[in-house]
């Protein structure tokens, strides 16, 4: 999905050599897996930090591909990008699966429903000839949506191309994809707020890795029907201008809202993320400030009281994104380059409210390339049921751009919060 062969030609020409030519064949994932994972000892992970709640993992088992799996998917090397959602008593789950992590013709977006997260019946499958990402299912009132962003088909590029739109009829069928949104937008949640779909999306993710300085913006939307879109505020849809692109929210009981910003491509203040906040009266209202940690495909949800993030966590050092003194193009190479040539876990933290920071609470089972998660509530209030996905979580430890031109498979991990006393 990155510009890997403009960030490789750049970096030569940047006359980076020495312990960095080595980094570039790690890049494009040419690596011995045994021998990078006995000269890669992963350090061991940081200081647990709990919040109201004492979590544990009860269960983790593998769904895509499984023998509860419809025959009907087609399922291929990459299963990745995934949301899951309940509508009408049913679990909803819809996923990427394409040849590889990175843009292709042959990438499908499947959806699948199941009574008890076992059997998982045809629904339906999705494909136009490019790269299509981030599905996202939106259960409004009786009415179940599912969206997702096409993209090019070249694997060396970005190409945001804008959000489609499909809709389960009365009759269980799935309707064509349509545009909706604004054009040009990556959509990276959907949720429902008041009454009202929200859409936090971003634009200009061309810019990213293409050095032309040019700022991408992280922006909210709001829509009575899933289909009509306009900006939240009056004063406009932008909530965050700079290096922002992957962004979720949750509000919590007080009203205020918390979000979490993959800032990549970084700003005056450094990169990695941006922690948000805003109040539930003006959600459009974002003061935002910087976090060197990444935490890619964040998920952030309330529960019990408490705010949760769950985003991928680099295991390198403090887990710091930003490790280049440089700035600009040569900055965000020697950063790219480092992170993704290191090891991975999909991590849940706790946002630690008196101090404004993420705590780390623990890792799932994971690694390589991973992460994308999505929560689902259980009947039991105490347990919350994560899906994400992975390289084989029994598999040896990899860097993430091997674990990217690997296989890669949908996990469902049960979740129990006891409150502490």
């Amino acid at each position: 999905m990155l510009r890997k062969l403009a960030l490789g030609v750049a970096l030569l020409g940047m006359g980076v050599t020495g312990a960095w030519k080595g980094l570039v064949a790690e890049y494009f994932g040419r690596v011995n897996i045994e021998a990078w994972a006995a000269e890669h000892q992963s350090p061991p992970p940081p200081r647990v930090e709990l919040g109201a709640h004492e979590v544990s993992v009860v269960s983790t088992r593998r769904i895509v591909p499984s023998t509860g799996l419809d025959a009907r998917f087609e399922v291929q090397t990459a299963n990745n990008n995934l949301d899951v959602v309940r509508h009408h008593g049913r679990v909803y789950l819809a996923w990427r699966s394409a040849p590889s992590h990175f843009a292709g013709t042959d990438t499908v977006i499947n959806v699948a429903s199941s009574e008890d997260e076992l059997a998982w019946r045809f629904e339906a499958s999705f494909r136009m000839q490019r790269d299509l990402r981030e599905p996202r299912l939106l259960s409004l009132g009786d009415r179940l949506l599912l969206y997702v962003s096409r993209l090019g088909a070249n694997p060396f590029d970005f190409q945001p191309q804008g959000v489609s739109v499909s809709e389960r009829t009365a009759d269980g069928n799935w309707s064509a994809l349509e545009a909706t949104g604004p054009r040009g937008a990556i959509a990276w949640r959907l949720k429902q707020y008041a009454g009202e779909a929200l859409m936090v999306l971003y634009r200009g993710g061309e810019n990213l890795y293409s050095f032309n300085g040019e700022p991408m913006t992280v922006e909210l939307w709001r829509s009575p029907d899933g289909r009509r879109w306009r900006p939240y505020s009056d004063h406009g849809a932008v909530v965050l201008r700079g290096g922002g692109s992957e962004t979720d929210f949750a509000v919590d009981r007080s009203g205020q809202l918390f979000g979490v910003v993959r800032n990549e491509a970084g700003d005056a203040d450094g990169s990695g993320s941006k922690l948000c906040h805003a109040s539930g009266a003006t959600l459009g209202g974002w003061v935002c400030k910087t976090d060197h940690r990444k935490y890619d495909s964040p998920l952030v949800f309330e529960h019990d009281g408490e705010i949760y993030v769950v985003g991928r966590r680099n295991l390198s050092g403090d887990g710091r994104y930003d490790v280049s003194s440089d700035r600009g193009p040569v900055g965000i190479v020697k950063n790219e380059l480092a992170y993704i040539t290191t090891a991975k876990r999909c991590t849940l933290w706790n946002w630690i409210k008196a101090e404004d920071r993420l705590g780390f609470v623990l890792d799932l089972p994971s690694r390589g390339d991973t992460c994308f998660a999505s929560r689902l509530d259980t009947e039991d209030p105490e347990r919350l049921a994560l899906y994400d996905y992975s390289s084989d979580i029994a598999g040896p430890e990899l860097p993430w751009s091997a674990g990217q031109r690997r296989p890669t498979y949908v996990y469902r991990h049960e979740l129990a919060f006891k409150r502490r006393k």
